[in-house]
């Protein structure tokens, strides 16, 4: 009997031996999945909403969009139409009144430089358009510079033919975005961009400048560039689900 319990005694010391040769984790890896969706993100910029409101002399909707293509690139556009009166003058005479309207649409691709949190799905991103639009211009009231001061010391003459109207006006233009989307709401997005244009094309006549481009915003004498911003809210139509595994600590070395 004694043998048989020091037979057993040494089969369990063997035993003990072998598993302590492996190392026992006490940190085991975290195995959850974000599942990241993919769809068509889709709204309107609510600037443009609101300053028609606000604005007697405006009126403009523009829609956006995005679509997710992987973690970080999205194709994205923009379609809109403006109407805009404005008045040019030099000191306190008036030059022109004039009225721009027509449509736009912008396309390209923006890329998130932002690395969210585990579960979140916010972007910082940078991008770039390629844009067109198709507009014209109504002259409602303007004036003619007279060379003789001895009939008109002021120098103006008001004009004669008003409601002239200058159509098939179009134009191109490449624009740099950098732009934030913060999900509020499951789904719902708020986004803000800057852009920044620079005209490639400017169909116009000497007789009536283009002097605003719906989309691209006011054109100055000697320069292709122009600024404008973009403030959206948006709904995310989600197709499908990636899995997105969290991302696993650097181990920490320790001190010697």
């Amino acid at each position: 009997m004694s043998r048989y319990f020091i037979s057993l005694f040494c089969l369990a010391v063997s035993f003990a031996g072998i598993c302590q040769d492996k190392s026992i984790d006490l940190q085991p890896k975290d195995t959850v999945e974000y599942k990241q969706e993919y769809g068509l993100r889709v709204g309107a910029d609510i600037s443009r909403l609101v300053l028609s409101f606000i604005d007697e002399d405006y009126t403009g909707l523009e829609l956006v969009g995005d679509y997710r293509l992987s973690n970080k690139l999205y194709l994205a556009a923009e379609i809109g139409n403006e109407e805009k009166t404005q008045t040019e003058g030099l000191g306190s005479t008036l030059l022109y009144n004039y009225t721009t309207s027509g449509s736009y649409v912008k396309a390209g691709v923006e890329i998130n430089s932002y690395e969210n949190w585990f579960g979140m799905n916010n972007a910082i991103t940078i991008g770039g358009r390629y844009a067109v639009a198709s507009f014209n211009h109504t002259l409602n009231e303007y004036n003619i510079f007279d060379s003789n001061r001895f009939f008109n010391p002021d120098g103006f003459l008001a004009g004669a033919q008003t409601g002239q109207e200058f159509s098939g006006r179009n134009a191109s233009w490449l624009e740099f975005v950098a732009g934030v989307k913060v999900e509020l709401f499951a789904n719902i997005y708020v986004g803000m961009s800057a852009r920044l244009g620079f005209l490639v094309t400017n169909k116009e006549e000497e007789s009536f400048p283009n002097l605003w481009i719906p989309g691209f915003n006011k054109v100055t004498d000697g320069s292709n560039f122009g600024v404008s911003y973009n403030y959206s809210i948006a709904y995310l139509i989600p197709f499908y689900k990636k899995s997105n595994k969290k991302k696993e600590a650097p181990p920490v070395q320790e001190e010697n």
